[in-house]
């Protein structure tokens, strides 16, 4: 059985090979093998409650087969971001222009430097490995994160963002921050993305213009990449707008990529979700398929599994109660699509 279950320090090892695996554009895994490492410590600390405030919160989770005990997959919430350093991107403007003289009436689109999401509450690192492709993993590593957040909504903002990866080559180059964002830098698209993930993103403030950049002035190649996904990352687009999850025309500085947005309110998975106890015996003809987690935010554990509702609860299978760490008459939290 699969679980996501929080991350602890001593995954640091199974987590560097997850980065390795990810390969290049994958900002938030983009990080040298030491800073991955104290991104798990800190993790550790936030679940545990040992951290003060919202904005230093990233609860990292961790996708275990509990059989073999390999790490296939992780994915990860940030309380709360745009706090402790800016969360900038562009937000794409379409400006009105007309002239009666020359007899002209268009519309032009332009993008801006904007830091519009602080105190929003972030989810990403979304990655599974390959192994698992097609077989649910990716629900169960997308949608863990809202049963979380459900969990205890008062360490989360009221707003949810989530920024995806955006189209870069094989060979890891973005056309977009060849063209827009690197005249600024001066560094390559490696260089920025790993210094956007480690520092509190003063350069960006520094280095960006704080005008406008009409689109028209640019390549054909770069207009057909703005608010695109890269390929691998259509999937969870699509989980991210079954959750409810709206473009509105924001973008990722470094590759262009889109950012997507909803009141956590508005989470079908939050919205949707239940509390109920645990109830003896195996689930029976009634069963149904769903995702469960246990209440316990510290030990946060989630699986998907057949369930069944009867009048004392919730019936689960004797492997989904030890994936959960759970006994009869404990809380959990429950989603099923029905």
């Amino acid at each position: 059985m699969l679980v996501m279950r929080a991350a602890r320090a001593a995954d640091t090892d199974c987590f560097l090979r997850l980065a390795e695996a990810a390969g290049p554009g994958f900002t938030s895994l983009a990080l040298p093998d030491d800073a991955l490492a104290e991104k798990l410590t800190k993790s550790e600390k936030a679940f545990n409650g040992e951290l003060d405030h919202k904005f230093d919160c990233a609860y990292q989770l961790m996708l275990e087969d509990t059989e073999s005990g390999k790490i296939l997959g992780t994915s990860a919430v940030k309380a709360e971001v745009g706090v402790k350093k800016p969360y900038f991107d562009f937000k794409v403007f379409t400006i009105a222009q007309a002239s009666q003289e020359a007899d002209r009436r268009f519309d032009m689109d332009a993008m801006m430097l904007v830091n519009d999401f602080a105190g929003a509450t972030e989810v990403g690192s979304l990655f599974v490995s390959d192994e698992l492709r097609g077989c649910g993993a990716g629900k169960l590593a997308s949608k863990s994160r809202y049963l979380l957040v459900a969990t205890e909504r008062e360490r989360f903002g009221d707003r949810i963002l989530s920024e995806l990866r955006g189209v870069v080559d094989d060979k890891g180059d973005s056309i977009f921050f060849e063209h827009v964002t690197r005249p600024f830098f001066r560094m390559t698209f490696e260089e920025a993305d790993r210094l956007s993930a480690a520092t509190d993103n003063q350069f960006i403030l520094d280095l960006m213009p704080q005008h406008l950049i009409y689109l028209d002035l640019l390549p054909q190649g770069v207009q057909d990449v703005i608010g695109k996904t890269h390929p691998h990352g259509a999937n969870a687009l699509r989980l991210l707008e079954a959750e409810g999850f709206k473009y509105h025309r924001y973008i990722d500085i470094f590759d262009g990529g889109p950012l997507v947005s909803c009141a956590v309110s508005d989470v079908a998975t939050v919205k949707d979700s239940d509390v109920v106890a645990l109830a003896g015996g195996n689930p029976g003809e009634g069963a149904v398929s769903g995702l469960v987690a246990n209440e316990r935010f510290g030990d946060f554990r989630c699986v998907q599994t057949e369930i069944e509702l009867v009048e004392g609860g919730l019936r689960l299978s004797a492997d989904a109660q030890r994936a959960l760490d759970v006994t009869e008459g404990e809380t959990l939290r429950y989603w099923t699509k029905d």
